[in-house]
This record gives C-alpha cells, structure tokens and sequence, in this order.
C-alpha cells in the first residue's frame, strides 16, 4: 500500500499532556503521527501541508456515555424497527464525528447495532468514529431504562450469567449493568432505589471478571454507588447522589468517573441557558413538566457531588448521555461550569477518556505514535471551553474528514 503523509504546520497545540499551548508542526504517516517539532518546515516536501497558523490543534474528543441510535421520544423508541434504529445510530455517529467527536462509547444499545457500527467502522468501508461497546443495557425487570427499548431484563443469577455471556458472544467491549434507578422513571424507578440483588450483583461481576470483561455501572444513588465501587467497576456512571464515604470510596478506588452532568443540567428549561448554543438546542426539545422539576432538583446534588469528587482527586472522564452529535460538547461546558478548569475539562474529553476505553496507547494526546485523530479550531479552549464549537477542521486517522473553511 501506498504511503500517505502530511504534515500540519504552524498550529498551536494543547493537549492533556501540558496546561501551556506550544507552538509545532505535526507529521503525519499512514495515519498515524510520526513526528512533532519545533522547526522550521520546508514546503519543499512530498507530503500534502496544512498551514495552521492562528489556529489550536488538539486531540479529537470522546463522549464515553452514549447511545448512538437515540434521537426520537421514549414514546416511540420500543415500535421502531431495529432496521430505523440502526440507520439513524451510523447517521449520529458520523455526524458526532464532523463536529470533531472522533471518539464513542456506547453504554447501551439494541440487537448489537453498536457492534455492527464499530466493525463498520473499523472495515473502513464507512468513515466513521473510534467506537466501543456494551451492548444491551442490562438491568432487573421493574428496573431502569425500560422505555429505551435498549435493556434488557433479567432476574436471577443463572439469567445474568447466560445474559453476560450473550454479550460477549456477540462481540462487545464492556459490560453496561443498572444498578439503580434514574433521574426520569415510574414510581419504583427513582434514583435512591437499587435494583439487583446481592446475589445477582455477585454472579455479574464475578462472571465479568472470570472472562476479563470490566463493568460500567449504572448507579445514581449511593448505595448503588458504593456497591459499584466496592465491587470493582471500571466505571461509575452518573453518581447523582453521593454522601462523603462514597467519596473516599471512589477517590481511593480505580474506578473512574462518568458524571453525566448534562442529563440533569441540560434538562432544566430555557431558563437555565448559559449560551445561545444550549438555548437553541433546549427550544428544539422542549422538556415534560414532571422530568423538567425532578432535573432541577438532581442538578443542585450532582454538582456539589461532583466538586467533592474532583476536590478529592477523583478521575474523571466525559459522557454526556445526550443525543448525539452535540453531547461532548454539552458535557465539556457543563464540567467546566460545575467546578473543573477548561484543561481539566479538556483532559477530561481526551486522555481520560481513552484511559476509559482502554485506548490510550493509541488516543487521546499529541505525540509520536499516537492516530492523528485532531480537532483544528478557530478559538483557544483554554480561554473558552465553548471555543471547542469553533471548528475550523476534523482530522481522523489522518485524512481531513470535514473542512468548515470550505463550507
């Protein structure tokens, strides 16, 4: 095969690696970056040139709390047809990745429509982003998520053995269990209630660990987030309630934090805007009254929960749980509004996230190495985690995959 290079000159370059911006140039081969300098770079050159000056080069971001085919009422997600479903999660997908997402995970999906995307995507028969797996959303019967028509419901230790099994069969990465309600549900599906029992808990996990397949955890309220903890989750997903021994727990714990926080802020109304880009995106889904008061009475709590947890060291990745394409973006903001610094916010959307996805031999910094996996932008995000909404370019693997100057 033929070699490809190019090289990406004059930029400003930020990543997780340094709070300070520095100005470079990138060479690109086959996709992946081969060298970062200082000095001057003749034109004279076989590879195609990019010249980026007044521009910010960073890493391509991650949203690692999604599912990719939502887009269309819970009212209506349980009728559609796997076929509609899995249309419209390639179309998300893609569509995540021009605004310079070049990275998912899918923490719940129906019939494997993640999986088929991810070896779509990894074919490169499609352009697509970086994609990881849960599958099936697994939960008890009268558990969470059930109007998603993503989860799945099992009762017993036997049924979440055979269930988890069935997961791997089909190819996923990681293992999405619920073991607590959410923000939005019936009367027995709030926050506090956990789902699973001690039993049923115990053979999930053991079985994960047997096969080497580490848990993302569903879990809002705090029992439920001390047993993710306590049990070994990879990942903690939401933690709306947290009491200060859950903090510890998870400060001191190698699991890592997914907080979610634009599902309870996002959530709130128009009155809550912060910019004229959450106001649009709020007036084009106007919320239900009853999810609208229980969202602003979870923000007040996740919020302080989540300062004490980045107070206390605590590692912390991006996961909207929003529609795509726009939930990184939504996330990077709110991380930033409810306590982090727009480096940590920036980290937290890269480095950490790959860290998440097991990926970071491969993702998530500018260095020799690494996939040229970039978002080239107009503005600086460490003067405005916003500024990451002005994309000048998207780079994956190496090949420009949207151009805002020529749009």
């Amino acid at each position: 095969m033929e070699e490809t290079k190019s090289k990406f000159i004059n930029a400003t370059l930020i990543d997780a690696l340094s709070t300070e911006p520095k100005e470079g140039h990138i060479s690109v081969i086959n996709g992946e970056i081969a060298e970062i300098s200082e000095n001057t770079v003749s034109k004279n050159s076989d590879s195609q040139i990019l010249d980026l000056k007044d521009k910010y080069l960073v890493p391509g971001l991650w949203d690692v709390h999604t599912h990719i085919g939502k887009g269309i009422p819970d009212s209506e997600a349980r009728d559609e047809t796997t076929a509609e479903r899995t249309i419209r999660a390639g179309n998300n997908c893609r569509r995540a990745l021009n605004l310079g997402i070049t990275s998912l995970r899918a923490v719940g999906e129906k019939d494997f429509i993640d999986v088929a995307w991810k070896e779509a995507f990894a074919s490169g028969g499609y352009v697509g982003p970086n994609l990881y797996t849960c599958g099936w959303f697994i939960t008890t019967t009268a558990g969470h998520f059930l109007k998603s028509g993503c989860a799945i419901e099992v009762d017993g230790p036997t049924e979440y053995i055979r269930t988890i099994r069935e997961q791997i069969k089909n190819g996923v990465d990681f293992i999405k269990l619920n073991l607590t309600g959410g923000v939005m549900g019936p009367k027995w599906d709030k926050m506090p209630n956990t789902f699973p029992l001690e039993d049923e808990l115990k053979a999930a996990f053991d079985i994960c660990e047997q096969r080497g397949y580490k848990v993302v955890a569903h879990a809002g309220g705090v029992d439920g987030i001390k047993k993710a903890i306590s049990m070994g989750a990879h990942t903690l997903e939401h933690g709306y309630q947290f009491d200060d021994e859950a903090i510890d727990m998870l400060s001191k714990s190698q699991t890592y934090y997914v907080p979610t926080l634009s599902l309870t802020h996002m959530n709130r109304g128009e009155e809550f805007a912060d910019s004229e880009f959450q106001l649009k995106w709020m007036k084009a889904h106007p919320i239900d009254e009853s999810y609208k008061e229980r969202a602003i009475e979870a923000a007040v709590m996740h919020a302080s929960g989540f300062k004490k947890a980045i107070e206390a060291g605590v590692k912390v990745a991006c996961g909207s749980d929003f529609d795509l394409p726009y939930g990184a973006l939504f996330e990077t903001e709110m991380l930033v509004k409810c306590g982090m610094t727009e480096h940590q916010a920036l980290t937290a959307a890269t480095l950490t996230s790959a860290k998440v996805c097991l990926a970071e031999e491969k993702n998530g910094t500018l260095e020799p190495g690494k996939k040229a996996d970039f978002v080239i932008l107009n503005s600086n995000p460490l003067e405005n985690i916003s500024n990451l909404q002005d994309v000048y370019m998207v780079v994956k693997d190496g090949n420009i995959v949207r151009n805002y100057s020529s749009v």
